[in-house]
């Protein structure tokens, strides 16, 4: 563990609740404002994240939907849990059984039914590879009919999955919601739009982001599908070309458009799968700016914000969050990282 990891999170810093379950909006979270030059910090509100953006700019959203994926099944008379992480085929998906090391063969049960058998390793372990007894649409839909969101030790209540969508989810894929374009609304956005700051959309199908039994995936061995239209890569040119800065809303967003980048920041429109691996010294090609939430100690995401400022730096920040009382986790509050020379 580096340095950058090394600290804790009080566990009244984690955010339990969405911010609309606790009377407010979804825009009503706090803004933290992290200089990549020299690391100066400004706390703010989100409603203020205008204040921080230039007319010009472009954000970049990834408008992925997040699917139910926790299943409950069957393996021979044992109740078991699994958690989906990435689609591979029509009918075949990789997952956790959790608390299960089951042989490739097994066949799992499920509610309304539907099968599945263990056909092989998954891209890492714990992951196993599922090949289900529905196919395309037929699985997806039975997915949602009995299946649940994904939601970690922290959270003690079951919220419900809208409460786990951004306002513009449209494409279903992710396991995990891209919590970073929670706090955005429509409203927002065209209000954005009308001081000459623009918005564009892909896709990054989330997975896992934790295995269970202290296990997290590594990014190399975490393949993830995404899809950039050829819009938004029409808009990130003319950003470029503009003068204007490419601001990613999320890490997943880092990842697609750094996975399709040349070497000159180009972006061509395009789908597949990444395994990039951004950390420090990591070269960015197209992305100029980062709104991401805040990171739990063990994730990689941590190693991607050291590609946009110095390690010791974003310890700093961080270190001033924690003792700001910012909170957590998917439902919390949000980081601003971007060049902010010309603001103070």
């Amino acid at each position: 563990m580096t340095a950058v990891h090394n600290f804790q999170i009080p566990k009244h810093l984690n955010a339990l609740s969405p911010a609309e379950y606790r009377g407010k909006s979804r825009e009503d979270v706090r803004l933290l404002v992290l200089d990549r030059l020299n690391g100066t910090t400004f706390h703010a509100h989100f409603n203020q994240l205008q204040d921080y953006l230039m007319p010009g700019d472009l954000l970049v959203i990834n408008n992925s939907r997040t699917i139910p994926a926790v299943l409950t099944g069957k393996y021979k008379n044992n109740t078991i849990e699994v958690r989906l992480s990435r689609q591979v085929s029509e009918q075949e998906w990789d997952a956790v059984i959790l608390g299960n090391t089951l042989a490739i063969g097994s066949t799992l049960t499920f509610p309304g039914d539907m099968s599945a058998v263990v056909i092989s390793d998954g891209s890492e372990l714990p992951l196993v590879t599922l090949s289900f007894s529905k196919s395309g649409l037929d699985l997806l839909n039975h997915i949602y009919r009995i299946g649940l969101p994904i939601h970690y030790e922290y959270i003690d209540y079951p919220w419900p999955l809208d409460t786990y969508q951004t306002a513009f989810a449209s494409v279903p894929g992710s396991v995990e919601m891209p919590s970073a374009g929670r706090a955005l609304s429509w409203k927002m956005l065209n209000n954005l739009k009308e001081q000459g700051i623009d918005f564009g959309f892909l896709q990054l199908h989330t997975g896992l982001s934790y295995y269970g039994e202290n296990m997290w995936p590594h990014p190399e061995k975490h393949p993830e599908s995404y899809c950039i239209p050829l819009k938004t890569a029409q808009q990130i040119a003319k950003t470029k070309v503009n003068g204007g800065r490419v601001i990613a809303v999320g890490t997943t967003v880092v990842r697609a458009l750094e996975t399709a980048a040349n070497e000159d920041g180009t972006v061509k429109p395009q789908s597949g799968l990444t395994s990039l691996y951004i950390k420090k010294d990591y070269q960015l090609t197209v992305v100029d700016g980062l709104l991401t939430g805040f990171h739990e100690p063990e994730a990689s995401h941590l190693d991607l914000l050291t590609a946009f400022i110095e390690e010791n730096h974003l310890i700093k920040a961080y270190s001033k969050a924690l003792d700001q009382g910012y909170l957590w986790h998917e439902f919390g509050d949000m980081n601003l990282v971007l060049n902010m020379n010309g603001f103070y």
